[in-house]
């Protein structure tokens, strides 16, 4: 019996295509491990239109349904979504919007059978920085520098939404660059997704 050897190596699998989301009404960020980064958010046909969550209930729905639509459409079917969960010490009005937005696209992604990884915004900040209570700009500053492929040009939600699409890889075991054991201490807070071959 003759054997045929192969002239060139097996294609490697290429790695998990993970996004990252931070929900807002405003600004959501979304960052995929593909490098790019996106921003959504209600935009007002003129100034002196009100913000979303004060237009009439009509046009309200109508616009947060076509907000989720584009997010949607940009996350796609990923092989694990990181999303940001709500803020539940935030105050102040929207609350009852925001929170129909972040359960629209978390049942949206499960109902495509997207796995999806929570986060709080504390974990987050801790995979960013090293420190869960982390102002805004310290975390822009360490995507900057860890992450540098992914541009966000100062925007907090594009660099949260780098953050936790950068824990999903690392959680995955194909992280973006090594991080100290400080920042993924933030990997055991977070609420991962049950995956074939994946040990819990």
């Amino acid at each position: 019996m003759t054997l045929t050897i192969p002239t060139h190596a097996p294609t490697p699998l290429a790695p998990p295509l993970v996004v990252g989301i931070d929900p807002s009404l405003t600004g959501t960020g979304i960052a995929s491990t593909n490098g790019w980064v996106e921003v959504h958010g209600y935009k007002r046909a003129r100034a002196k239109d009100p913000g979303i969550t004060q237009l009439p209930h009509g046009e309200r729905t109508r616009a947060m349904h076509q907000l989720a639509h584009q997010v949607l459409e940009s996350v796609h079917l990923p092989d694990l979504a990181v999303m940001e969960l709500p803020a539940v010490s935030r105050s102040g009005g929207g609350a009852h919007e925001r929170g129909w937005f972040w359960w629209h696209l978390y049942s949206e992604l499960t109902r495509y059978e997207v796995p999806v990884a929570l986060m709080t915004p504390n974990a987050r900040a801790l995979y960013a920085t090293g420190k869960g209570n982390a102002a805004k700009g310290a975390v822009i500053d360490q995507v900057s520098r860890r992450f540098p492929t992914w541009t966000t040009d100062g925007n907090d939600n594009a660099a949260d939404a780098v953050t936790l699409m950068a824990a999903g890889a690392d959680w995955l075991g194909h992280p973006i660059t090594p991080m100290p054991q400080t920042h993924r201490a933030a990997l055991t807070k977070a609420i991962w997704p049950e995956l074939p071959g994946k040990p819990a």
